[in-house]
């Protein structure tokens, strides 16, 4: 493939499918980087002393599509060297150990794939309208992200 040929693009899926970590890197690899860096959020088997069964997450499926896009945008402002991005958030149950979002990024170099990464799940859990709720043994709870925006504004 020709360095050319390889425009950057951004894959975002929200899917009620099992993610898969190989399906997701291998989106963003690229002939001309060096660096594909990860982060995979998975589902943990407790919070706060309390057994979580599984996580359940909803969402507004086209403004939360459309706010992925802009945080890409963004990462693209911010490291102009980054090549490609991936992310894929489930929707509905999530198992535990299960992944609930891949985040991929590829880029010549570690340091800005790394950054891309930290920063697109940090914003994407303060900006992106998807829900979690957590069902325990005998309750659920709905769970706000401390980094959402819309949520910490009304306290």
């Amino acid at each position: 493939m020709e360095e050319g040929e390889d425009v950057p693009k951004d894959f975002i899926k929200l899917k009620s499918e099992k993610l898969s970590v190989d399906e997701v890197s291998e989106l963003v690899v690229s002939p001309c980087c060096g660096a594909v860096s990860l982060f995979v959020g998975t589902t943990r088997n407790n919070f706060e002393g309390k057994k979580v069964i599984h996580l359940e997450y909803e969402a507004y499926t086209s403004m939360a599509e459309t706010e992925i896009k802009k945080i890409c945008r963004d990462v693209r402002q911010k490291w102009p060297s980054v090549k490609h991005i991936a992310v894929h958030h489930r929707l509905g149950v999530v198992p535990i150990t299960e992944a609930s979002v891949i985040i991929a990024v590829s880029s010549p170099h570690r340091a800005e794939s790394l950054e891309a990464v930290m920063y697109c799940i940090n914003t994407l859990k303060a900006s992106v309208p998807i829900w979690k709720k957590e069902i325990y043994e005998d309750e659920y709870s709905w769970k706000e992200n401390k980094e959402c925006f819309w949520a910490n504004s009304e306290k």
